[in-house]
């Protein structure tokens, strides 16, 4: 991405708002361990035997949960002529089982080839772990995914997308500029999307949702594209008790997976992404695209805010 700028009773009541307080809770430790066992296979670059074999693994989890898994593969062309070997995990409901009204989460699941953030030049050739940029968003798709299993009491049905060649756009050594190089699996997903009577009511991207420190801004194509989902998931932050996490303020606006999902598939769909107002290597925080992006700096309290945020929206359905 780049920056161009237990059962759910509601016996409780959150003091900023009249929205029940969700009494699901979403396990910080289990989503940590998710991240991990992604980190474990190392540097999810495209085209290589990490990226494939995390691939299976993410696969086999959500269907262990549930899900009926498509893998949509095509070979697409990085900003460098690199053929990529491209496949978006979608993981949907049985749409047998349910005609509920239907909501989206996304995150993309490779890693960034280059350090090209790194404050020593001679990382900027090296591979990024992506513990926080990547493997934090699908962590926590994972454990709502079991969540929805184990607490079968939405009224919505969820379903997940962990897209693939997000990451592969232009590094900053090279004079190309092309916003198009970045997000190309959400770009290939929203261009062949099919409208349906059950199509999805809204979509949330997570993007960078583990680092230290982290707060999440209102990103500004979500304000652009879809105003109302963003006020209604920062009303369930405060809810939850996170609302510390989910400033009202504006972020700036960000080219991510987001941007296609809303102007080629017309599904409003809103990023919650780090936003580090006040660091000086970069406003997406010091691991940004980094040698240093690893789980040492990987928070639970982080992934709680998170996790429990969208626990508390989705069951409020």
């Amino acid at each position: 991405m780049v920056c161009v700028l237990c059962s759910c009773s509601t016996t409780k009541k959150s003091q900023q708002n009249s929205q029940p307080v969700v009494n699901i809770e979403f396990n910080a430790d289990s989503a940590y361990a998710f991240c991990a066992a992604q980190c474990s296979f190392g540097p999810r670059i495209m085209n290589s035997e990490a990226h494939e074999l995390c691939g299976q693994w993410i696969q086999k989890k959500f269907q262990q949960y549930g899900y009926q898994v498509t893998l949509q593969q095509a070979d697409l062309k990085g900003y460098d002529g690199t053929l990529l070997k491209m496949t978006n995990i979608i993981c949907q409901k049985p749409k047998a089982k349910s005609q509920k009204p239907r909501i989206l989460l996304c995150a993309h699941w490779d890693s960034r080839p280059w350090a090209d953030n790194d404050p020593d030049s001679a990382n900027w050739r090296k591979p990024v772990m992506a513990a926080n940029d990547g493997a934090s968003g699908v962590a926590v798709m994972l454990e709502m995914a079991r969540l929805l299993q184990q607490h079968d009491s939405a009224r919505v049905d969820v379903d997940f997308i962990c897209f693939d060649a997000e990451d592969w756009g232009v590094p900053q050594w090279s004079d190309e500029v092309d916003a198009d190089s970045w997000a190309l699996g959400a770009q290939h997903w929203a261009s062949s999307y099919k409208p349906t009577a059950n199509s999805y009511q809204y979509g949330i991207l997570l993007d960078m949702v583990g680092g230290q420190g982290a707060k999440f801004y209102q990103e500004g194509f979500s304000l652009q594209h879809a105003r109302q989902i963003v006020e209604k998931v920062w009303q369930a932050a405060s809810a939850a008790g996170y609302g510390s996490f989910f400033p009202n303020e504006m972020g700036g606006y960000i080219t991510d997976d987001h941007n296609p999902v809303n102007e080629k598939a017309n599904i409003p769909c809103i990023d919650i992404i780090n936003h580090y107002p006040d660091c000086e290597q970069s406003s997406f925080g010091p691991t940004w695209h980094t040698v240093n992006d690893d789980m040492q700096h990987i928070d639970r309290n982080t992934l709680q805010a998170v996790g429990q945020t969208l626990v508390q929206l989705i069951y409020s359905e």
